[in-house]
């Protein structure tokens, strides 16, 4: 069977979190958005760890446990467990190492990723680089290789983030053979925040050990996920004024922007290109999807997808043809257009590739537009 698995997300506890961040509305936002299969997060935190095990199980959707701690160098590492003792077991083995595991939802922790891969591994769970790409708090931001972080420790896996898609890795030798996996990173139960990148996992059972033996065997059916234009560290950028660069400028002008001073950073899209080989490794098919929010945002002209008219229009598609996935992807224009025209005509043109993309860099995310909308 397929699942739609979103397994990077963030609780209440977590810095600039939303104190909405908890079990029964990450629930309600999975079955919105339609994700069968959700990490929990920040389960070494044993509030939200208690919080979760006092949930009473959701028979449509599977939890798993899952986190992201922040290691030497301040590489982010994102972990699946196979239980809440292996979490509890885990956090035990951080704590010495570790002065917020028991404060923050992504807690630090004074280990190596080599150190930090084999702790995992020794409670019976998988793991890797987190948002790889992203200029700041990833591998590649402080690393040229997975060796120099990870030693001989095996990566499981390798989160794409919201600035790369499939495309950014295909042409790294060393990554031939790790499954990428594609997560919202969310810290808002908002559908336009869970949910946003998820992977599609063929599975032989519905469970979390069958998730996990996905993600290992690489039974990855699709990535989806944020065209990675939109990402906020895409293109090379001034981080103060977000002017954009190439790479040979930035370099010329030894990465500080001449209008205003401020540091250039390193987009995701030239890092990737110096750490690729050009050799490209097939890959499972990447969709890029746009939130059905900010879809409808476009269509009413508003200047966020959270004001009261999307979300009434939002809710109103929710009720009359069901999960976003479904009404992004399948669902028939005719029905759309029985809620709104427009809005049939803008998902039309989505499904098209009708989408003009403005790429985000220096800390400001990219944007789109739907031709003809």
């Amino acid at each position: 069977m397929q699942c739609a698995a979103d397994l990077h997300i963030h609780s209440c506890f977590s810095m600039a979190s939303s104190p909405r961040m908890v079990p029964e509305e990450i629930a309600k936002g999975c079955r919105v958005k339609g994700i069968t299969v959700i990490g929990t997060g920040d389960i070494l935190h044993p509030e939200w760890r208690r919080m979760w095990q006092n949930t009473k199980p959701v028979d449509d959707i599977l939890v798993i446990p899952t986190t992201e701690v922040e290691g030497n160098g301040r590489v982010h590492h994102i972990i699946l467990l196979p239980d809440y003792n292996a979490a509890c077991d885990l956090s035990s083995r951080f704590a010495p190492y570790s002065k917020d595991i028991e404060s923050n939802g992504r807690p630090r922790v004074k280990l190596s990723g080599e150190e930090i891969l084999a702790h995992v591994h020794e409670v019976g769970g998988i793991g890797g680089p987190a948002h790889a790409f992203t200029p700041y708090t990833a591998i590649y931001a402080a690393h040229d290789s997975l060796s120099s972080c990870y030693g001989d420790e095996q990566v499981d896996v390798l989160e794409l983030g919201l600035s790369a898609d499939s495309s950014y890795g295909a042409g790294i030798q060393e990554l031939n053979g790790i499954p990428f996996l594609t997560n919202s990173d969310a810290h808002s139960p908002e559908p336009s925040k869970l949910g946003r990148e998820f992977t599609v996992l063929d599975v032989t059972s519905f469970s979390v050990k069958g998730i996990l033996d996905s993600v290992k065997k690489s039974n990855i059916v699709m990535n989806v996920g944020f065209f990675p234009e939109e990402g906020k560290y895409n293109r090379t950028a001034c981080s103060r004024c977000f002017t954009q660069f190439s790479y040979e400028e930035a370099s010329a002008l030894s990465w500080k922007c001449p209008e205003d001073g401020g540091r250039i950073k390193k987009g995701v899209s030239d890092r990737a290109k110096k750490l690729s080989s050009g050799q490209v490794t097939p890959r499972p098919p990447y969709l890029h999807l746009i939130p059905l929010s900010e879809i409808i945002q476009r269509v009413l002209g508003t200047k966020s997808p959270t004001t009261r008219r999307c979300r009434d229009l939002y809710l109103q598609c929710i009720e009359k043809l069901g999960d976003e996935i479904s009404i992004l992807t399948t669902t028939s224009p005719e029905k759309i257009c029985t809620i709104n025209p427009v809005l049939s005509d803008a998902i039309i043109a989505f499904r098209e590739g009708r989408i003009l993309l403005h790429p985000g860099g220096g800390g400001r995310y990219g944007s789109f537009e739907i031709v003809g909308i």
